[in-house]
């Protein structure tokens, strides 16, 4: 039998460390240019029947332009920086919200700026715009 040649401890380290390294710098270069986004809650209001919170808020990802929205969350959970709006317009608002009853609720809709998104309806509750 022939003998056995060992690997070289560095060669070894090179050829572990080395893919490693382009692999972790791949993925940090690519998160860097991934933008971040951040959720600033204006308000917040809950149900009168402690369902649900209704809360107005902002997104930003990165250079966007102001935006307001408004979503249904469960009482009392964080809003997500992914939420579902139901409501949304490109530009800084009052929107005024309100509970009209544990089923509806009103939204004074700024003039000037169409909606990106305007719901009748969000989780069985109605929307009213003022």
């Amino acid at each position: 039998m022939a003998p056995r040649s060992k690997m070289p401890p560095l060669v070894l380290i090179g050829l572990t460390l080395g893919p490693a390294l382009v692999i972790g710098a791949t993925l940090w270069i690519v998160a860097d240019l991934v933008p971040t986004c951040t959720v600033e809650e204006q308000e917040r209001l809950t149900s009168p029947d402690g369902r649900f919170d209704l809360v107005i808020f902002s997104r930003e990802c990165g250079q966007t332009e102001a935006n307001t929205q408004a979503a249904l969350v469960p009482a009392a959970e964080e809003i997500p920086f992914d939420a579902a709006s139901f409501y949304s317009v490109a530009a800084s608002a009052a929107l005024e919200p309100a509970w009209i009853d544990a089923h509806a609720i009103a939204l004074t809709a700024p003039t000037g700026t169409a909606p990106l998104r305007a719901d009748d309806t969000v989780a069985g509750v109605s929307v009213r715009y003022r």
